[in-house]
């Protein structure tokens, strides 16, 4: 079993391959922290002295012993106006005016298979071999009951945890902060490595010790954001890449999030994470049940991309639903790029033709064929296509395009709705707005109120009507403004500061409601780009595209800082225009497709605007990527750098390694890589190689090479002279010389 409780010393133990995870009943009920980190056979028992530390006060039943204060003892789920100063779990009020709560054990159970949060994504069990422990703390006073839940992955070195807050006392409650986690860390010295950015600039990695104090990685914005990724990793100082201790924090939950982190007066971390607390006040009657959203951990000794790999694996595995998660992707060209606001169905046609010609799968539709949309002033709601610019509607179209063997995909944004809209006109109330205030615009649109059922209902009836009348198989899901004005027109005054979360269930509910109606569609999220790259939207799409820039300079930055906490399979990426739409950048075609093969391939470009050795060109890379697309989606991602980086086989027997050079110097140093991920006891050939971006075509590279000389003296590649040069390397076993 991976979830063991000794009643002796009241310790649960939680294990999985290779970590060991452990608390322990206190003497008076509350759950202590103990370990969390590499393997250890037995059961650790109390292992820190009590201390008596200044202005730590004590529970009152252990008046008499200075020593033992929630302050600075390890917790499982900390609260607030306890005697702990440090980071809250969980903040309550009573409707008489009681705050804070002492929780206390009071159950457990430890049952097989992982458990269900109702209306939240969450991890599930692949193989039934996951195990789930739920104990129960209560206040004595209030009557709160926390559940807290946690589901072991044993073979996957993940143990995912949630939390369900119950009302089981007389009166109503408010609850102001609910985490989902707490992960109290009482020795060691860390670094927090978390991922910020902006649009068009996401995710980008950021390493520093941690402060005495707190420290917040958080978005208000109603979504995950561009700004601030809420998965965080923390790391021992000496670790690398290859060695050291670290452990990955990942929410599953796309709203506004909050993690703090906190290096406290002892020494000691804690890391509280769950949803954002900004305006969060969410009414609990008695008997009423509040479900956290989840967060899946991981510790590994052996180096950040061990621990980038590991969470790869599961969110392919064990989070995202689709069946594309284990399946190819159809090579896209995309008309936005190409055509934006100004097209009609020839247009769109031609598109298509060229699209066909270069070799790719799906032709997709993007913003401008509904209402009368020309602007993006307009329209957003309004589902219904433009015959102006598509006669007969959309059917005409699809059919033609999948007459010339191409499949059709479709942009929507259906959580808008414009000011100048049919739907805006007849149903005002449907958007967040607060009364008697001009709301804040975005791209001149609002935010429908998912957290109404009828809107909800409403949106899922409009896009399951397109999805049922046409041949579809593809829709791109964007978002391209954060929440303002978080004001419901169908909550009372009391309820208000449940909206943002609503909203987000909101989401999920259409989501799930789509996917599992449509399940051969291939669903892609969006977010102005990356700025709801997150779990929780993994958890129903298996690609989000990931960022707005498509620059091959920036996107290799941005998939670079990606890779950390998400899988190549979950990257849309793109070859774009030059000059670079978002950056005005020129680079060569081949560059720009070595920077988007590091994730799900696809164009956003005229194909009638290329010359015949462009298409030439791409053609070869389609192939190509089809070639390596089971390496891309399904291997072991390795960072060999910043700007370079590996896909290898789980069997060891074949791999693609690119590097760039960004900035090529004269005088250069040499191009050394030393790869990873290989047999050292099997011998590899250079089965293809292919430069790219070079003014100066480099020197052949060929021959067999030990798995031992490639990992560990390493490779030396010719120079590489150009504008953003580099090479893509297929490596394949061979039998030794």
């Amino acid at each position: 079993m991976s979830i063991r409780y000794d009643a002796t010393q009241r310790i649960f133990r939680l294990e999985t391959n290779h970590t060991t995870y452990q608390m322990q009943v206190g003497p008076v009920g509350h759950l202590l922290h103990l370990y969390y980190g590499r393997p250890v056979p037995d059961a650790l028992g109390y292992r820190l002295l009590p201390r008596d530390c200044g202005f730590s006060p004590n529970p009152y039943d252990l008046r008499e012993h200075r020593g033992w204060s929630l302050d600075t003892l390890p917790q499982e789920y900390s609260s607030a106006d306890n005697g702990d100063f440090r980071c809250p779990s969980l903040e309550v009020r009573t409707a008489s005016g009681m705050r804070g709560s002492d929780l206390r054990y009071v159950t457990h159970e430890i049952s097989k298979g992982k458990y269900a949060l109702s209306g939240l994504p969450a991890a599930f069990d692949r193989d039934d071999t996951c195990e789930t422990l739920s104990v129960t703390l209560k206040d004595a006073a209030t009557g709160l009951e926390a559940e807290l839940l946690y589901g072991v992955f044993a073979a996957e070195d993940v143990i995912a945890r949630a939390v369900r807050i119950k009302n089981a006392g007389t009166e109503p409650m408010t609850l102001h902060r609910v985490a989902s986690a707490c992960l109290d860390l009482p020795f060691g010295s860390w670094e927090l490595l978390h991922f910020h950015g902006r649009h068009c600039m996401e995710r980008q990695p950021e390493r520093r010790p941690l402060l005495h104090g707190v420290q917040t990685i958080s978005s208000n914005r109603g979504a995950s954001s561009h700004q601030h990724n809420p998965f965080l990793m923390l790391c021992a100082p000496e670790t690398t890449e290859d060695t050291g201790e670290c452990i990955g924090v990942m929410p599953v939950y796309s709203g506004g999030h909050r993690t703090d982190v906190e290096l406290d007066q002892s020494g000691s971390v804690r890391v509280v994470t769950g949803i954002s607390d900004a305006g969060f006040a969410w009414q609990l009657s008695p008997g009423e049940t509040f479900t956290a959203p989840e967060v899946l951990l991981s510790f590994t000794p052996s180096g950040l991309t061990a621990l980038s790999q590991t969470f790869h694996r599961f969110l392919r595995r064990n989070l995202c639903r689709s069946k594309f998660s284990q399946q190819p992707r159809p090579v896209l060209v995309n008309s936005w790029e190409a055509a934006y606001f100004d097209f009609d169905a020839d247009r769109i046609l031609s598109i298509a033709r060229g699209a066909k010609e270069l070799g790719a799968d799906l032709l997709v539709l993007d913003d401008g064929w509904f209402g009368r949309r020309s602007h993006d002033k307009t329209s957003l709601g309004d589902w219904t296509p433009d015959e102006g610019k598509l006669p007969g509607g959309l059917e005409p179209l699809v059919r033609a395009v999948n007459d010339l063997g191409l499949q059709f995909g479709l942009w929507i944004e259906p959580e808008m709705v414009s000011e100048d809209s049919d739907l805006y006109r007849a149903h005002p109330d449907w958007a967040l707005t607060v009364p008697g205030r001009k709301p804040a615009m975005s791209r001149d649109q609002l935010v429908l109120d998912l957290s109404r059922p009828e809107v909800s209902d409403w949106i899922f009836e409009t896009i399951a009507g397109l999805l049922r009348a046409h041949n579809i198989t593809y829709i791109k899901w964007d978002m391209n403004r954060s929440l303002t004005d978080v004001f419901s027109r169908a909550l009372p005054p009391e309820r208000q500061g449940e909206t943002a979360h609503r909203w987000v269930l909101g989401l999920y509910e259409i989501l799930e409601r789509l996917t599992a109606e449509f399940p051969d569609v291939l669903f892609e999220g969006c977010a102005g780009g990356g700025g709801r790259f997150d779990a929780g939207m993994l958890a129903y799409v298996p690609q989000i595209w990931c960022s707005d820039n498509t620059d091959p300079y920036s996107r290799i930055a941005i998939q670079y800082g990606t890779s950390f906490g998400y899988p190549a399979s979950a990257v849309g990426a793109h070859v774009s225009a030059s000059p670079n739409h978002q950056t005005g950048r020129r680079t060569p075609l081949s560059s720009r497709a070595a920077a988007a093969m590091a994730g799900m391939l696809g164009y956003e470009l005229d194909p009638g605007k290329l010359s015949e050795d462009e298409k030439a060109e791409i053609r070869r890379q389609i192939a190509d990527y089809r070639e390596f697309a089971p390496l891309i989606q399904l291997g072991d991602h390795y960072r060999l750098g910043t700007s370079a980086w590996m896909f290898a086989s789980p069997e060891r027997d074949r791999a693609l390694v690119t590097v760039t050079v960004p900035a090529p110097e004269g005088n250069p140093r040499p191009l050394h890589l030393r790869l990873k991920g290989l047999d050292p006891e099997k011998y590899y050939a250079i089965s293809r190689i292919r430069y790219f971006g070079c003014e100066i075509e480099p020197a052949p590279l060929q021959g067999v090479y030990s798995g031992a000389a490639l990992l560990y003296a390493g490779l030396t590649l010719p120079q590489l002279y150009g504008n953003l040069p580099g090479a893509q390397l297929l490596l394949e076993q061979t039998e030794a010389l």
